[in-house]
């Protein structure tokens, strides 16, 4: 039975390292921007938007569609951040792991 307990072990590992990382994606400040910095906005790991700065001249009430483009452009810039500092964490975790069998 000393499978059973090796298999117990990594399922324990495994769950520490997704209680550990669940808490680094909470702690995670990424900011993304559009139009050169005149929207930027501040998300979390998890993609929760925590903070919008808007420069005074992309607030324009007769071109509100260019500062709807101007918001999404930006959220998806500190998403893809998120998604490439989550990769890289994964990466890096995942070179740790060795498992019997698998490699």
């Amino acid at each position: 039975m000393k499978g059973l307990g090796d298999l117990n072990k990594m399922i324990k590992t495994a769950k520490e390292m997704q209680e550990r990382m669940q808490k680094e994606l909470a702690e995670l400040r990424v900011e993304g921007s559009s139009g050169g910095g005149m929207v930027a906005l501040t998300v979390d790991g998890h993609k929760n938007l925590l903070a919008i700065k808007l420069d005074p001249e992309v607030v324009n009430k007769d071109d509100i569609g260019m500062l709807q483009d101007l918001v999404v452009a930006a959220f998806n810039d500190a998403a893809a951040k998120v998604d490439e500092r989550l990769s890289d964490k994964l990466g890096a975790l995942g070179a740790g792991l060795k498992m019997p069998g698998m490699f």
